[in-house]
């Protein structure tokens, strides 16, 4: 219905008291701070980057606390409990806990501490499971790996590639000795990438053993391994125990400081209070003994806010003007239903100061068409009562989440009341459970309040084609309400008013052609002064657009050729009109799918089985139907908002307004009274 009227304050005051009013301003959330265009040669700025890191450092460290918490004492929380929203603490509550910070800092430290002692416990575990993995193959050595000989005989234990026998290894290694060669093979194990040998030979012999057996890609273990494969491996078993005998230990304690939760969740967000406030402090301009600040507040807020700044702090606070190349921030102001549809025009962009904020009418057409579209009074039921009671029950839903919510409440009664004006109610579920299950063989038991669309398309296409003319005009009438307001006359009658006239007369001079009733399906008559009325309409608007559309030309030929070329426009006019089709083929498209999915659950006939098969398919049908369309109609809804809509006479280009606020992750701090 409207933006919300802006004030810029120019703040100036004793650098003693920056940290209380950025505090404040913090707090109250009211104020937008510009740090942009302040710049000046005789001002400095406040190296804030290390207490900015400290601050981030210590947030991030109680979330990460917070995420091992609940990973090992998780909380109980309902299917909906996202839905709650951030938990609700009072400012009491938060000076509680930064008085008793230093404690909880060293809590979270000893957490954080456990932490990294689980991770070397899981770490050694894995180190362990992997040199039992190396090992295994050895469990047939019954002697220590790192075992060298006797007093007369050496032992070469290790690898060769690929799978041999163990008379291979005895020709290999005796290779060039006398025969028999003092050389004794034992194959460990062997498979088609590697064998594991013991060879045994006098120590006179080993230089040439060894180079022997090298040839054949020979090589000691990599594993620092010293004793016997079996005896190891008990070894590394028990270390494992160990390690998750520790670990759970250690997860256990950190549970424990599942009751603290509360306060992690209250110091993070106060950590990152002052992280937000010090990265401000960084960007403000200040001499020796002053700081200044601009912003923008919301109009009605400036005076209270300026009597606060000097009375509690002893600021100078200024009402400013706006410089030539600034733009004010775009706040929205509309009644309860109005505002649910806000999200939806930001997500196109938000109106400027001066234009209009369209959200008003949008809504009122946005929650009709997304009803035609989804047309039926159970689903539209079930949309509400969801709705409804999430609503109800989450008192404390983030504003985005909670607009969109309201939003579809009301797209739920309205698709009720298009479902009951076509008779629709799951498809024909009342008429087939009648029909199957109770033999019932009388007439229409859900009559529609209107007419039935599967049975009367074109009737509803007609009516469709009028709420987007409707629709269309509406928006080319905010245009005319803009050209009014700046005092533009010739702009409202050249490019509103002409237009009007120039599309009104060609749809009352189409209407009773015998063209539109062949393709209708029935004529139109009106008396007989509309005809010439409706001529003299249209030729006026198309001269009107011809002689006016390129008026800031001087050249006559060139202006006539741009109004030519606006009049061909009129083409962009049917595409539009012929859009809002979609009214139909999406309602007739759910209506047309639940009568299938009513036809499939009833083809089992009565009896316990068939109430049993009935209600399956009926339910996974509907829910799936439901989903389908329910998506469907939000995107073509926007769509028609979109491009047909705000087509005829949006630009948007304005910039949210951000208030410096308290933004945190967990929770929020309410004043208390």
């Amino acid at each position: 219905m409207a933006i919300v009227d802006m004030q810029k304050l120019g703040i100036c005051a004793s650098k003693k008291h920056r940290k209380e009013i950025l505090e404040f301003l913090q707090s109250v959330g009211a104020m937008e701070i510009i740090t942009s265009g302040l710049d000046d040669p005789d001002l400095e700025k406040m190296d804030t980057m290390s207490s900015r890191n400290k601050y981030e450092k210590r947030a991030e460290s109680y979330d990460r606390v917070l995420k091992l918490l609940d990973q090992y004492a998780p909380e109980n929380k309902g299917f909906l409990a996202s839905l709650n929203g951030k938990e609700q603490v009072g400012r009491s509550q938060l000076d509680k806990v930064i008085e008793n910070r230093w404690k909880t800092n060293r809590e979270v430290q000893t957490i954080l501490d456990m932490d990294k002692k689980i991770q070397e416990c899981e770490g050694i575990a894995v180190k362990d499971e992997n040199q039992i993995t190396a090992l295994t193959p050895w469990l047939a050595l019954d002697i220590p790996m790192s075992f060298e000989g006797t007093g007369k005989t050496c032992a070469l234990i290790g690898t060769i590639p690929d799978e041999h026998a163990a008379s291979d290894i005895y020709a290999a290694a005796s290779q060039g000795m006398a025969d028999p060669a003092p050389v004794s093979v034992d194959v460990i194990s062997a498979d088609k990438d590697m064998t594991r040998v013991s060879v045994v030979c006098l120590k006179k012999d080993r230089a040439k053993v060894e180079e022997n057996l090298r040839n054949i890609g020979f090589a000691k273990p990599l594993q620092p391994i010293v004793g016997i494969p079996a005896e190891e491996i008990e070894y590394l078993k028990k270390d494992i125990e160990e390690q998750k005998k520790t670990a759970d230990g250690l997860r256990k304690q950190i549970a424990e400081y599942a009751g603290e939760r509360e306060s992690f969740r209250i110091a993070a967000d106060y950590y990152r209070m002052r992280r937000d406030k010090y990265e401000l402090l960084g960007e403000i301009p200040q001499s020796e003994n002053v700081f200044f600040l601009e912003g923008w507040v919301q109009k009605s807020q400036a005076e209270r806010i300026a009597k606060i700044l000097t009375e509690r702090y002893g600021a100078v606070v200024g009402m400013e003007e706006k410089r030539e190349d600034e733009m004010e921030p775009t706040l929205l102001k509309n009644n309860s239903f109005s505002e649910s549809a806000e999200g939806v025009l930001a997500s196109y962009g938000l109106p400027q100061h001066g234009k209009v904020d369209p959200t008003f009418i949008m809504s009122i057409f946005y929650v009709i068409f997304f009803g035609m579209m989804l047309s039926d009074a159970g689903y539209g039921i079930i949309m509400a009562v969801a709705c409804g009671i999430v609503l109800l029950k989450f008192k404390n839903l983030e504003e985005g989440l909670h607009k969109m919510i309201k939003l579809f409440f009301w797209c739920g009664l309205s698709t009720t009341f298009w479902g009951f004006m076509y008779g629709g109610f799951f498809g024909d579920a009342i008429q087939v459970i009648a029909e199957t299950f109770f033999g019932y063989k009388g007439d229409t038991i859900l009559k529609p309040l209107w007419f039935e669309p599967i049975k009367e398309p074109m009737r509803l296409l007609l009516w469709c084609m009028l709420f987007g003319l409707i629709h269309l005009y509406a928006g080319l009438g905010i245009k005319g309400y803009e050209y009014l307001k700046d005092h533009d006359i010739v702009g409202f009658v050249s490019d509103v008013l002409a237009w009007y006239l120039f599309v009104t007369g060609l749809v009352f001079i189409l209407l009773p052609t015998d063209l539109f009733a062949s393709i209708a399906g029935r004529t139109f008559t009106f008396p007989a002064f509309v005809a010439p009325l409706a001529k003299i309409a249209a030729i006026a608007g198309m001269l009107i657009i011809l002689v006016m559309s390129g008026r800031g030309r001087k050249n006559w030929g060139l202006r006539i050729a741009l109004g030519a070329y606006d009049i061909y426009g009129v083409t962009s006019w049917l595409s539009d009109v012929l859009s809002y089709s979609r009214l139909l083929a999406l309602g007739l498209a759910t209506g047309v799918i639940a009568s299938v999915v009513n036809m499939m659950a009833s083809m089992f006939g009565g009896g316990v089985i068939g109430v049993i098969l009935f209600t399956l398919i009926f339910v996974l049908g509907h829910t799936l139907n439901i989903g389908i369309n329910l998506l469907g109609a939000y995107v073509h809804t926007n769509r028609l908002q979109f491009v047909e809509f705000f087509g005829k006479f949006y630009e948007g280009g304005g910039k949210a307004f951000l208030p410096f606020r308290e933004n945190n992750k967990y929770v929020e701090i309410k004043e208390e009274k």
